[in-house]
């Protein structure tokens, strides 16, 4: 598993290195430390996990992965940071990060970072805590608005309690073809990418 490493600071760049590197399947591809290398670096190494520091002078990380994920809708990256600030965590999560945890919480940087590159989301237990409360204050828009039926509304919020399908389709009575098709509808009416971004929004407008 191939991973680029982007941090201003150059020592906790290099100790990230050593913490990755000390599982033998990770390989890290590159090292950076500003926005700028970060999309570069990404280009030209194409790795399978991008780590990224969120505060990083004039321009923030945030900023980079948005550089990189118009470039490939499908790259994988996960914030590593000191700040668990509210409003860099939505706009994480709003911009289709697949994660967001803490430098202190050193001990899962490495299964964080095997965790994303298989798919899964990862969040810090003290991030996902507050999820909810935080991302009901950033706004309030009803869901008629977007034009967001009630069956519609109903399996927004089945998919923002973490029901996969399946389970979606036991509890409305539906197949699961159904429900994949409304959720393909959800999806596009919304102009979101994916079931996370879909649990941010329900949380957003409920």
């Amino acid at each position: 598993m191939k991973v680029l490493v982007i941090d201003d600071d150059k020592l906790i760049c290099a100790s990230l290195k050593t913490i990755l590197e000390s599982d033998k399947e990770i390989t890290v591809v590159g090292l950076g430390n500003s926005v700028k290398e970060a999309v570069e670096l990404f280009y030209k190494t194409q790795p399978d996990v991008l780590l990224l520091d969120i505060r990083m002078g004039e321009m923030s990380g945030l900023d980079a992965a948005e550089a990189v994920l118009k470039m490939q809708k499908d790259a994988k990256v996960l914030f590593l940071t000191t700040f668990a600030d509210d409003e860099y965590i939505i706009k994480a999560l709003k911009i289709g990060a697949r994660g967001y945890i803490l430098k202190q919480n050193f001990e899962s940087i490495v299964p964080a970072v095997k965790a994303v590159n298989i798919g899964q989301y990862v969040f810090g237990e003290d991030i996902v805590a507050k999820l909810p409360e935080l991302l009901n204050k950033s706004g309030k828009n009803s869901f008629e608005s977007y034009g967001i039926s009630d069956k519609e509304q109903e399996i927004i919020s089945l998919v923002a309690e973490g029901l996969n399908n399946k389970e979606i389709a036991a509890k409305l009575y539906l197949s699961e073809g159904t429900v994949r098709n409304y959720l393909s509808a959800i999806l596009d009416k919304l102009n979101l990418r994916d079931r996370t971004q879909l649990a941010v929004f329900y949380f957003k407008n409920k």
